[in-house]
C-alpha cells in the first residue's frame, strides 16, 4: 500500500514538473491567390473588359480578411467592382467575396496594364498584373502575370 501512494505522489508532483500549454495551436496564416477567367487583350479607349476572379485560399480561418486595390503603371483607364465602386489607385477596399468580377475600362490609345494587389490581415499579398493591348496599336501584346505571396 506504501508503495502504491509513494508512486501515485511521485506521478503527481511529475506532473506538476511538466509544463502544460493549455492554448490550442490554431493556424491563422494561409496563402492565397487570385485566378482569373481568360480576359481579353485587345480594348478599345471607352470600352469596358469585365475580369472575372476569384480568391484561392489553402485554408480557411473564419478572422482572415482582405482586401483588393490597383495601380496602373502603363496606359489610362479606370477600375470599378461588381457594385459599381471605381476604385482609387493605390487606395485598399474591403474584399468581401471570394468570387467577384472587375470592370476594367480604356481611356486612352496605348498599350495599359493594370497590377491588381490581394492583401490579407497577415500582410500577405498577391499580385496580378493584365495587360491590355488598344486596338489602334499596332502588334501584339504580351501577358505578364507576378505571383508575389510575400510573408
Amino acid at each position: 500500500m506504501k508503495k502504491t501512494i509513494i508512486i501515485s505522489i511521485v506521478a503527481l508532483v511529475s506532473l506538476l514538473f511538466v509544463g502544460c500549454n493549455d492554448k490550442m495551436n490554431v493556424q491563422q496564416m494561409y496563402e492565397f491567390s487570385l485566378s482569373t477567367l481568360p480576359v481579353q487583350k485587345t480594348i478599345i479607349s471607352g470600352k469596358t473588359v469585365e475580369i472575372r476572379c476569384q480568391l484561392n485560399r489553402s485554408g480557411k480561418y473564419k478572422d482572415a480578411r482582405y482586401t483588393i486595390g490597383y495601380f496602373q503603371p502603363e496606359g489610362k483607364g479606370f477600375l470599378k467592382n461588381e457594385n459599381g465602386i471605381v476604385f482609387v489607385p493605390n487606395d485598399l477596399y474591403d474584399l468581401d467575396n471570394e468570387t467577384f468580377r472587375l470592370y476594367y475600362t480604356s481611356t486612352c490609345l496605348v498599350q495599359q496594364v493594370i497590377d491588381i494587389t490581394i492583401r490579407d490581415n497577415f500582410n500577405q499579398e498577391f499580385k496580378l498584373s493584365i495587360p491590355f493591348t488598344n486596338e489602334n496599336v499596332t502588334g501584339t501584346g504580351t501577358g505578364r502575370r507576378t505571383s508575389n505571396l510575400t510573408n
